[in-house]
């Protein structure tokens, strides 16, 4: 479902009121947006779970978007952007050109954030590799945080997760860390390993040596942008990017242990 902020909303219901106003939706009567919608889209835009912000053809919209899979919301949003600007082409308004292109740039950057936020994170590069209960509730935990499209707060926890994850397959190769040995150090150690045992292509060496940085630096973010220290937290834009480099990675280890047992 698409949850609009306070902001979106009002400029859904401002760009959405050309020609007639405030509390219509653009040139639709009653009946040509009943119509509409039912050829369009195959919703009836006057079902009553449409009226949790009142009855008015711009109220009834706004509860459409937030009720819908976010796919469709945008989906529809972005007809009737389109609906929009072929009423002002055949109307001639002289409307300011310069506004026009900044309510098109903010309208469109409206429709990525709310599908940014939809999308799910995957969470299939994590993986209980040993029969331990506080393994399995923190797995538990970073799902539900990423189910709950909040990936800022799973930094601190995704960060455990590698240590233990890295620290894990070294002990299998009987390779000791400290423990003040911060991720990267683990896995410089887990790197060198793999390049005994197997004759790795250079791509997949140099995938190995990237993460070595990737890891130093989300060290760095679990340290001071994270849930682990009273910190400001990234933004969820930019916490989604990590995760899923980090998802990325953790995939690549897993392909490496695959290739050990034949798997």
């Amino acid at each position: 479902m698409a949850l609009l902020k306070i902001s979106q909303a009002k400029f859904i219901e401002s760009t959405m009121s050309y020609p007639k106003g405030i509390g219509y939706v653009l040139d639709f009567s009653d009946r040509t947006i009943a119509e509409y919608f039912q050829d369009e889209f195959k919703i009836d835009f006057f079902d009553t779970v449409y009226e949790g912000r009142g009855t008015s053809k711009r109220n009834r919209l706004l509860s459409l978007i937030e009720n819908s899979p976010t796919h469709l919301s945008t989906k529809i949003l972005r007809a009737l952007w389109e609906r929009r600007e072929g009423l002002i082409r055949r109307s001639g308004d002289t409307l300011d050109a310069l506004q026009e292109t900044q309510n098109k740039l903010d309208y469109m950057a409206m429709l990525v954030d709310l599908e940014a936020k939809a999308s799910a994170i995957s969470t299939d590069a994590l993986q209980a590799f040993d029969q331990n209960r506080t393994l399995d509730e923190l797995i538990a935990d970073i799902e539900r945080t990423l189910q709950a499209n909040k990936p800022e707060v799973a930094i601190d926890h995704l960060h455990t997760y590698c240590v233990k994850k890295i620290t894990y397959l070294l002990e299998q190769r009987s390779i000791k860390c400290d423990e003040s040995e911060s991720l990267q150090a683990r896995f410089g150690k887990y790197r060198k390993a793999i390049v005994s045992e197997f004759q790795l292509t250079e791509f997949t060496d140099r995938a190995l040596k990237t993460t070595i940085s990737l890891f130093e630096a989300f060290n760095d973010l679990r340290n001071h942008r994270s849930l682990a220290h009273d910190t400001t937290l990234l933004e969820p834009n930019e916490a989604r990017y990590v995760v899923e480099n980090i998802n990325s990675a953790l995939r690549l280890v897993r392909s490496l242990e695959a290739m050990k047992y034949g798997s």
